[in-house]
């Protein structure tokens, strides 16, 4: 099998502790041993196929105990579009790329895109552990996006009633959609999660520098014209590591526990991880 490279992790700033070697190993993919991060696990997964990555997400909630570590898992997809448990056949649309598949999913929410140059972020938290609830959890993971694109001076934001993250666009609005809540916004980042037990899995998806064309073949979420875009068309011009680094260490600062919440926090810097 042929060397992994080495991804960057974050470690608490004092110092690197290493995992123990019995991870759980999703299927087939190729995961490197983590670092953690109060109590997250991150796996670096790369270029991941989006059924298999769903499969290990259910093998591992099916299986996680309750003092199992909380996992952060990074990758990207291969174009794929993914339907959630609200979707209708009819967004997608009739001119779609038919040598993208179409895969059928439970999380939340309706049709979406997956593809190189995104960065998918799946947290697999024990919401019983966290002391918050859904709602909350979807707060913080939206709170983390917001967050993210901050440092690079892009504004996120909210829209009730339409999950995800939203950007002021620069361009006229789309006329076609000046009723809707989102006028005059782009999406810029995509979430849909799943509970089962009281574990969370699947998650968010930040554009970071993509391919947009696929989105105009589906009604994103749900919503007809609704426009889609990504960190290169708000002129921010980074790499996929440095918006997936970026991105978990705000997931890191959202989603720990309420407990070490109100601990006093030390900032993490990138260490790059190791092989034992």
């Amino acid at each position: 099998m042929a060397a992994e490279r080495r991804p960057y992790s974050f470690t608490a700033s004092t110092g690197v502790r290493r995992a123990p070697n019995r991870f759980y190993n999703p299927c087939t993919i190729p995961i490197p041993v983590p670092t953690l991060f109060h109590t997250m696990l991150i796996r670096h997964l790369g270029m991941a196929d989006y059924a298999s990555t769903v499969a290990a997400m259910q093998q591992f909630t099916a299986a996680r105990t309750p003092d199992a570590p909380d996992e952060l898992w990074l990758c990207q997809h291969p174009p794929v579009f993914t339907q959630g448990i609200s979707g209708k056949t009819e967004h997608l649309l009739p001119h779609a790329n038919p040598d993208i598949p179409v895969v059928a999913t439970n999380r939340g929410g309706q049709i979406t895109y997956h593809g190189p140059g995104q960065v998918v972020a799946y947290p697999l938290i024990d919401l019983r552990r966290s002391g918050y609830l859904v709602k909350e959890y979807v707060r913080r993971l939206e709170q983390a996006v917001i967050d993210t694109l901050a440092q690079w001076h892009v504004q996120g934001q909210r829209v009730a009633g339409a999950p995800g993250i939203y950007v002021r666009l620069n361009t006229a609005p789309s006329p076609e959609n000046a009723t809707q809540p989102f006028h005059g916004l782009g999406k810029i980042a995509a979430l849909g999660i799943k509970v089962s037990q009281h574990c969370t899995y699947h998650g968010l998806a930040l554009n970071v520098r993509m391919d947009l064309q696929p989105y105009n073949q589906i009604n994103p979420c749900g919503y007809a014209h609704l426009k889609t875009v990504d960190l290169t068309t708000m002129g921010v011009h980074i790499d996929w590591q440095e918006a997936a680094n970026a991105l978990a260490r705000q997931l890191c600062v959202q989603l720990a526990s309420t407990a070490a919440a109100s601990a006093p926090f030390s900032a993490p810097h990138q260490q790059r991880q190791t092989t034992p």
